[in-house]
C-alpha cells in the first residue's frame, strides 16, 4: 500500500487486534488496551508520512514496540501479573461450532490455561531485549528479517538475543512449571 491509498479506519481494523495482542503478550493485559490506542493515535498522525520503505505492519509493529518501550522505562510501569486473559476456560460445548472437532474436556482446557500463564509469567520476566524478540518471534510469529527492521538491529543481534531469550525461558519453565509440557 502507498500512503495515498492507506485509510486509518482500515488500517486500525486490519491491526489493532494484532497491535493489542502483542502489547498484551509483552507488557501485560492491565496496560495493552490504553497502549494500544496510544499506537493507534501516533500511527493516525503519521499515516500520511509513510513512504512504504518497509512494510507497514513492519511500521506499526515498530511503532507499538518503541511506545511499550517507553512505557517499561517509566517509573510508574508496574509489571501485573495473572491479567492474561484465556477465554478457552468459558467454553462448554463439546464440538467446536466452525470444524466439528471434539472440544477439549474442561481438565485439558484448565491444565492448557495453567501451562499458558506459566509460560507468560516467564516471558514477561525475561529482560525487555530479550522478551521483545521473543514475543514477536514465538508469540505473533514474524520472520527474524522482520523483526529486525521492527526493532533497529542487525539479524546476528536478532538470532543472539532470540537465542538467548529462548534458552533462558525454557531453563524457568523446566524449573518451574511441569517439564512434561515442555519437552
Amino acid at each position: 500500500m502507498v500512503a495515498n491509498d492507506l485509510e486509518f479506519e482500515e488500517v486500525h481494523e486490519t491491526f489493532r487486534p494484532k497491535i493489542h495482542r502483542y502489547l498484551a503478550r509483552l507488557i501485560g493485559e492491565g496496560e495493552a488496551e490504553d497502549l494500544t490506542q496510544e499506537v493507534f493515535v501516533k500511527v493516525n498522525r503519521a499515516l500520511k508520512t509513510f513512504r512504504g520503505e518497509s512494510q507497514l505492519s513492519t511500521w506499526i509493529y515498530r511503532i507499538a514496540t518503541n511506545t511499550a518501550l517507553d512505557k517499561m522505562r517509566t517509573s510508574s510501569f508496574r509489571q501485573e501479573t495473572g491479567q492474561i486473559s484465556f477465554d478457552d476456560a468459558n467454553e462448554t460445548e463439546s464440538k467446536d461450532l466452525w470444524t466439528g472437532e471434539e472440544m477439549p474436556s474442561l481438565e485439558q482446557q484448565l491444565l492448557r490455561i495453567e501451562r499458558n500463564e506459566c509460560f507468560m509469567e516467564f516471558v514477561h520476566r525475561l529482560p525487555v531485549k530479550y522478551r521483545t524478540v521473543v514475543v514477536l518471534s514465538e508469540l505473533e510469529e514474524l520472520k527474524n528479517s522482520e523483526i529486525t527492521e521492527i526493532l533497529g538491529l542487525s539479524l546476528d543481534v536478532v538470532k543472539i538475543r532470540l537465542h538467548r531469550g529462548r534458552t533462558r525461558l525454557l531453563q524457568e519453565l523446566k524449573a518451574h512449571c511441569k517439564a512434561e509440557d515442555w519437552l
